[in-house]
């Protein structure tokens, strides 16, 4: 630079000068730490301490002779016999007892009722909700623009048809991880990996697919494992013994799956599997363009990083009776779902930051149970709901979720359509919800009597779901849902005393009620009861309910009005909502 130019331009050169010194350092210091944030080679290895954690460890052996009542907490006095027919009934078939069934129980008719409920094609249906919450099952792309998944229903009839014939647990999960290379038969149960959401308009289809082998990767570890896998797709996992390289370890058994075609729907035209070994790359920083070493498939090396050929020596070794964490994770789940509760409090989190089993030998027992029934998770049923714990009169109270709501709704009033498969149904939407869709987004089904379906055929939009169920907390199936919230806010309130479906749900209970019971005001109350509460109503009960009838039928002119009414009053009540 020559003396003569203005003092202001030397300074200007100087400041560059010292811009370029330092993006140079910068760029030096970060080639630097690429070099060294090698996620395989800088790995930290896998120690005595890593594998203390109660979860990691083996299944206790209870001696032969233990027995579930052994291990279960004291129980207090054993609940009536109408609490526990609407309990068990509800737990196994997501519906209302048939009125008819409120008889006094013995212990063998307990076992045969447990074993109609069991053997009914309503088992599978209410189920497989509870696994499609867990597979974040939906029908559409979720994102802008929700794209339909036309066949996508196919996945869920599956389940629902494997629960029903109760195939063997460890059969069930094998083949949703590589139904095409177990058994061709069950190649629709992969849908269980294809339940992704996704963005099939992303400019960049290696970032779409990216994400998608991810939240495959980190839902087969959550589901399967109950660990936050996911964790580690950018980094070592913070608390669990997970690396990152173990995160793409397990990624490379799904490279081969997807093969996205551009803003194509993520259907069975995206779905590339071969054979082979395969292999996956490290991300660095889960950044996609940031390809760091190649690495093998093999599960993590917290549980011994054994190499294995491909998607179905992984699916064999996942849901296996030598998998303590994957029996435990399983149990602890089925057994809040009867219970209202689950064993460890976090079902979707076994790790470090989850909580230790309140009952770590029932627990533990209960996982060994699943492989000694013959992976069988109706026996699993049995033994739960036949324990002396589980007919105890105090169990923490269970709200109905929505899609039970809705059902219960529709068979008290006699309105319950029982078809079972095929693809699903799309109710009405009210004209808020219409106008947040795009154009053609929804179409109705136009066979009125398809609108009355159980709830499990309803189709599972994700940007948008049915008032009630959106309402009554189902999950958005945006990641896998362990356990569902259970909230309680004036708008659930609002929709069941004031909505159409309400009001007509009372209104066709009323009628039904009346063509069998006429005008006699005690025989319409004690049926409505017993349809709605499951119980004989009592003397107070009928006395309220008889001065209320009559100076209802005073003020509407009817008393099919008034019964409306009633009906409404009891749809509305929190013992209808909440099984004990």
């Amino acid at each position: 630079m020559s003396k003569t130019e203005p003092p202001r331009v030397q300074g200007l050169c100087s400041l560059l000068t010292c811009l370029v010194v330092l993006i140079c350092a910068v760029e030096a210091h970060a080639v630097a730490i690429h070099a060294s944030s090698d996620p395989v080679k800088n790995e930290p290895p896998i120690t005595a301490k890593d594998r203390e954690h109660w979860a990691f460890q083996p299944l206790a052996k209870a001696d032969v002779e233990t027995g579930l009542e052994e291990l279960l907490p004291p129980e207090s006095a054993p609940a009536d016999a109408a609490t526990i027919i609407r309990r068990v009934t509800f737990d196994l078939t997501g519906l209302p007892p048939d009125p008819n069934t409120l008889t006094e129980l013995t212990e063998t008719s307990y076992a045969a009722l447990v074993d109609r409920l069991l053997s009914s094609p309503r088992y599978g249906e209410h189920w497989a909700q509870w696994w499609l919450d867990l597979a974040r099952f939906a029908e559409t792309d979720g994102y802008e623009y929700d794209t339909e998944r036309s066949r996508a229903w196919q996945y869920r009839d599956w389940v629902i048809q494997a629960l029903n014939d109760d195939m063997p647990f460890d059969q069930f999960v094998q083949f949703q991880i590589a139904g095409d290379q177990l058994s061709k038969a069950h190649e629709a149960a992969t849908g269980f990996l294809f339940a992704v959401p996704d963005m099939p308009d992303l400019n960049n289809q290696s970032e779409r697919r990216h994400v998608l082998l991810n939240d495959i990767t980190t839902t087969v570890g959550s589901v399967g494992l109950g660990l936050t896998i996911g964790c580690a797709q950018c980094h070592d996992h913070p608390y669990d013994p997970i690396s990152q390289a173990d995160f793409y370890r397990l990624r490379a058994f799904f490279d081969n799956t997807v093969l996205p075609k551009e803003r194509k729907p993520l259907g069975p035209s995206v779905r590339v599997f071969t054979e082979g070994v395969p292999a996956s790359t490290v991300f660095i920083r889960g950044d996609f363009k940031r390809p760091g070493p190649e690495i093998q498939a093999a599960i993590p090396r917290l549980f011994g990083s054994t190499a294995q050929p491909n998607r179905a020596a992984f699916a064999r070794w996942l849901a296996n009776e030598d998998n303590a964490l994957f029996l435990r994770a399983m149990v602890n789940r089925i057994w809040q779902q009867h219970l209202g509760k689950p064993l460890s409090a976090v079902p979707g989190d076994l790790g470090h930051q989850g909580e230790a089993p309140t009952n770590p030998a029932l627990l533990d027992w209960l996982a060994t149970q699943l492989p000694k029934t013959g992976w069988s998770l109706k026996k699993l049923h049995q033994l739960i709901v036949l324990s002396p714990t589980y007919r105890q009169a105090k169990l923490p109270q269970r709200r109905l979720t929505g899609e039970m709501l809705r059902d219960a709704m529709l068979a008290v009033s006699g309105q319950l359509n029982l078809k079972t498969g095929g693809p699903s149904v799309r109710l009405p939407m009210p004209k808020e919800i219409r106008d947040t869709l795009l154009k053609d987004q929804y179409k109705v089904t136009p066979d009125i009597s398809e609108h009355t379906r159980r709830s499990i055929y309803i189709f599972a939009r994700r940007n948008v779901r049915h008032p009630l169920f959106d309402l009554f907390d189902r999950p958005d199936a945006q990641i896998s849902c362990a356990r569902r919230n259970e909230s309680t806010t004036a708008p659930q309130a609002l929709a069941l005393l004031n909505s159409e479906f309400a009001h007509d749900t009372a209104a066709k209970l009323a009628k039904s009620l009346t063509q069998t019971h006429g005008s006699d005001i005690p025989a319409l109350m004690t049926a409505a009861t017993r349809l709605c509460l499951s119980r004989i109503p009592t003397e107070i009960e009928i006395t309220a309910g008889s001065t209320f009838m009559e100076q209802q039928t005073k003020l509407t002119g009817s008393l099919n009005a008034a019964l409306a009414d009633y009906c409404l009053a009891l749809l509305n009540s929190n013992e209808f909502l909440f099984v004990d």
